[in-house]
């Protein structure tokens, strides 16, 4: 007999992989879990079948065992597509200079400019410096600077900000804590996640809420929220990389095989790659299983002295959540409600579940209460005019 506990870890996790199943699209997300739709002409009455005739079942039946023969060819053909994938993969996991700076796009200033941030002694003429060669990220800022809301707030009627360097003072610290990390994990999801084109947006979504939902709760129980925050919102580190790589690869061997395949004049092989596409299983498994092991590793390569996230994340790598504490445990009661409201907003849990699950992590009625009565979907910026 399983003990209780250990049943209960088992649901939370089965609940963790639905959550990552969502993230690759609500239709795959029902099929895992079984759901059956049926189409009945949209008038909700059974669709009138005549009888056919036997020449017609002959002919019906013979398409049915051809369909189901390319079937069960294309599905070999994807599997030894997949293992070649799953090698290569590993090979470029090995290399994180490629993963970091040419896949994702990681620049030094970055990761240097947000370890500033953690300090008190955190000054703009140290962070205009970080930001000269990334004109991304100033554009970013004059952009939010120019957003009608501020602009009424500084009173300056139709007055713009038009450089990096006057939107860092308008800013100022305070706002440059959140909203420096939160440009740069936009600026590092993948620019296109076809063939599941929610993928992005709802990485994006996850990040900002699971951040802003560890920064509230670590600071009512008067922990760091900034680390809390940065936690929060770079545990999607791992997923972007895989989700980039997977596309990435799934691209190059394929369109190799696809070569191949026309030369060697193989109709039924180059069908069949033809196809196939990246494949939602495939990718789920690797966000369940290497996600976080990639986060920690890609944490680690930015050498930061004064955030103690490499810490934060092996507690919450190697330890289960119940047993978490400090800055560790506001980031994983943050997941468990990002999580369960996701899936509920696509109704993909049910009320008893989301109970397990807070009850699992020690997710309380305060922490709820609070949540509930924050904005999750956008940073609560306080600027004062210069």
């Amino acid at each position: 007999m399983v003990p209780k506990t250990e049943l209960t870890r088992q649901r939370v996790t089965a609940l963790e992989q639905r959550f990552n199943d969502l993230l690759l699209g609500h239709s795959f997300a029902q099929q895992q879990l079984g759901f059956i739709q049926t189409f009945s002409g949209g008038d909700d009455k059974p669709l009138k079948q005549r009888t056919l005739l036997s020449v017609e079942q002959a002919a019906q039946s013979k398409r049915e065992q051809a369909t189901s023969k390319q079937m069960q060819y294309r599905a070999r053909v994807s599997a030894n597509l997949h293992s070649v994938i799953d090698n290569a993969i590993n090979q470029q996991l090995d290399d994180l200079d490629n993963i970091y700076y040419d896949l994702i796009g990681i620049q030094d200033a970055v990761p240097l400019m947000i370890d500033k941030l953690a300090t008190k002694a955190a000054s703009l003429n140290n962070i205009e410096v970080l930001m000269k060669d990334l004109g991304w990220l100033g554009k970013e800022l004059v952009a939010l600077v120019n957003l009608p809301q501020y602009r009424q707030e500084r009173n300056m009627r139709a007055v713009k900000i038009d450089t990096p360097a006057l939107a860092l003072r308008y800013l100022g610290i305070e706002n440059l804590r959140l909203t420096i990390p939160t440009f740069a994990m936009r600026h590092w999801l993948p620019y296109s996640t076809e063939p599941f084109p929610l993928l992005k947006r709802k990485l994006r979504q996850s990040a900002m809420t699971r951040a802003i939902a560890a920064y509230e709760i670590a600071s009512l129980h008067q922990q760091p929220a900034f680390p809390a925050y940065i936690g929060g919102l770079f545990m999607e580190l791992g997923k972007i990389a895989l989700t980039r790589l997977y596309l990435k690869i799934f691209q190059q061997i394929s369109q190799r095989k696809l070569t191949l395949a026309r030369e060697d004049g193989n109709k039924d092989l180059y069908d069949a790659l033809f196809a196939i596409e990246p494949d939602p299983l495939f990718l789920r498994n690797l966000f369940v299983e290497r996600s976080i092991e990639v986060t920690r590793r890609l944490v680690e390569k930015m050498e930061l002295k004064y955030l103690p996230l490499n810490t934060i994340l092996d507690d919450i790598a190697l330890v289960e959540s119940y047993e978490q504490s400090g800055v560790a445990k506001s980031i994983a009661l943050a997941d468990c409600y990002n999580q369960c409201m996701m899936l509920k907003e696509h109704q993909l849990i049910e009320p008893d579940e989301i109970a397990l699950w807070y009850d699992y992590v020690g997710l309380e009625k305060a922490h709820v209460s609070l949540l509930e009565n924050t904005n999750l979907n956008s940073l609560a910026l306080q600027i004062e005019t210069i």
